[in-house]
Parts: C-alpha cells; sequence; structure tokens
C-alpha cells in the first residue's frame, strides 16, 4: 500500500545459517522462488523454460509479500522513524524495512512442492526494529497456480498504537513487473458468469496514489497484469472485493526496474497486540482466459 520511496540507507545482509539464500520449486511449468534473506517472501516467478522473473523487486517494499496495519498513525520520528513514513501505524512486512534492514528467517524447509518459511518481520517506518510478531507462509505450486497461506501472529507490549482500529489490511502486497501493463478484472453484478470483462486504465502512482477500487465493486474476487499478448499473471483472494492497482513510472519495466506494476487485494480488520490472523489467496500465471478459468474452478472446490 505504500508509495514507492527508494531510499538509501543502512543496509544489512542476513544469510541463513547454512548459506542458502533462495529455495524454490520448478514444476516444469513454473519456477518459484523465495529469498531467505527476505522473510521468505517470494521473489521470483517465471515460466519453467524462461529466465525471465515477473516478480518486481527493485526494494524492499516490492516483492510478494504480507503487510499488516494495526492502530492509529503516529509521528515516532525521535525513535528513529523514516520521515518520509511519519506519521504512520504498526505496519511489519515480510521483507524488510524502509532504511533496507531485513527480516530474519526463523525457520523453514521444502516439502514436495510446499516451502514453509517463518520470520521476525520489520516495521517498515522504522530503522532497524523488528516487530513484535512472527509471521508464516506456506507456499503450495500445482501447475501453473501457487496457493499460499498466510498467517500473522502478534504479541506486542506496545500501548502506543491503541486497540480496535479498524485498517485496511493488504490480502496480500503483489508487484509484478510493469511490462505487465494491462489490468483486467471484472466489475459487474454477474460475478463468475463468463461476463465481459473490464480492462481500467492503470492509475500511475504519479497521480497520488495507486488506483482504489472500492464499494465491493471487484464482484470475482481478483485482479490480473497481463502484457499485450494477454498473458501474465492474476491475483485472487477470496476474502476481498475491494482492491488497490496500479503502476510507478509507466510500462517496460522488468524485475528490477524502478517502474512497477502492483495489486493488493484489500479488507479492513482490526490487529490487536495479541491477535493472530490468517488467510489463504492465489497466484496464477498464463493467458487471461485461462487466469479466469482456473479462478472459477478454485472458487468451486472451495465452496
Amino acid at each position: 500500500m505504500r508509495n514507492i520511496v527508494i531510499l538509501f540507507g543502512l543496509f544489512i545482509s542476513w544469510i541463513p545459517s547454512l548459506g542458502q539464500e533462495k529455495i524454490g520449486i520448478d514444476n516444469d511449468t513454473l519456477h518459484i522462488k523465495v529469498d531467505l534473506t527476505r522473510g521468505g517472501a517470494i521473489c521470483y516467478i517465471s515460466k519453467s523454460s524462461v529466465d525471465r522473473n515477473i516478480i518486481n523487486i527493485a526494494d524492499e517494499g516490492r516483492y510478494v509479500q504480507q503487510s499488516y496495519y494495526a492502530g492509529k498513525s503516529i509521528n515516532r520520528k525521535a525513535d528513529g522513524q523514516s520521515p518520509s513514513w511519519s506519521p504512520w501505524s504498526w505496519n511489519p512486512i515480510q521483507v524488510g524495512d524502509a532504511f533496507r534492514n531485513r527480516a530474519k528467517i526463523l525457520d523453514y524447509k521444502k516439502s514436495g512442492n510446499t516451502i514453509y518459511v517463518k520470520c521476525t518481520p520489520m516495521l517498515w517506518d522504522m530503522n532497524n526494529m523488528p516487530a513484535e510478531a512472527e509471521i508464516e507462509q506456506w507456499t503450495t505450486l500445482s501447475g501453473n497456480v501457487l496457493k499460499i497461506k498466510n498467517k500473522l501472529t502478534c504479541h506486542r507490549t506496545d500501548t502506543i498504537y491503541g486497540e480496535g482500529k479498524m485498517n485496511d489490511q493488504e490480502l496480500p502486497a503483489v508487484y509484478p513487473i510493469s511490462a505487465l501493463k494491462n489490468l483486467y478484472t471484472y466489475f459487474g453484478n454477474q460475478p463468475f458468469t463468463n461476463a465481459e470483462l473490464t480492462n481500467p486504465v492503470s492509475i500511475l502512482l504519479s497521480s497520488g496514489f495507486w488506483g482504489r477500487y472500492n464499494n465491493d465493486i471487484v464482484t470475482e474476487n481478483w485482479m490480473a497484469y497481463v502484457d499485450d499478448t494477454k498473458w501474465g499473471i492474476g491475483v485472487y483472494s477470496p476474502l476481498c472485493t475491494n482492491f488497490l492497482a496500479g503502476m510507478h513510472v509507466g510500462p517496460d519495466g522488468e524485475a528490477n526496474s524502478g517502474a512497477t506494476s502492483y495489486i493488493a487485494p484489500v479488507k479492513k480488520y482490526a490487529l490487536n497486540r495479541n491477535s493472530i490472523f490468517e488467510y489463504d489467496y492465489y497466484l496464477i500465471v498464463g493467458e487471461l482466459t485461462e487466469i479466469r478459468g482456473t479462478i472459477y474452478k478454485l472458487k468451486q472446490k472451495h465452496k
């Protein structure tokens, strides 16, 4: 949800004890990787036979990662809060903070086509301040579909943010490359009937914020960014009918470009000091019609 700002500050690289920086799965359809130096966030998705990452990883605010918000926004500049992100709420994120300090992996394992990771997230706005929480993620690859289970466990001792405030939660934050420049979804009152798709113009971040698709307008619970051949990545979050989406800088960016696309399903939840929150979502890679058809099958499967 954060606007993109590249900050040059302390860069801390924490390498897992076994020396392994990334672990991945290649099932002959897709090749995926998670980054163990950045909280185990999804850092790489490509076709199995093509070394072209369709996830933007230009800074710690991007990737495909968990990000949560709790309490009111407060000014903590006296405690080292970034002036660019002040005031700000309690915001643990999986990869690292705005100063480029990274989250620390607590545990990870690969079993078949599933990768499990657990980390201590960082507070986005603060300089090298681990959150009083753990993030867990189970990523399972099947064909061209990633099923991801996310979990946040809070054990906060702070009292400065307050309790009970409803905040928009990114479920999750996804940053496709901006070469996938065409946004598609369905707005309408006949969801899951193959009614005509909607192709909204991508809102550029320079306009003030990402595009806001509120009032339960995203009735099929997904959005996708695709290229001019209509191939790309869809984000399906069954809990959500509101989304954020847009583009920073412009189209034609790749994995390490400043330019990026962005999709985040959003839903309001109040996360308190001892909250435990978990949810599932899916990433589907392929042609636009295939993405939509797969989502329809997933919906039927989980009725």
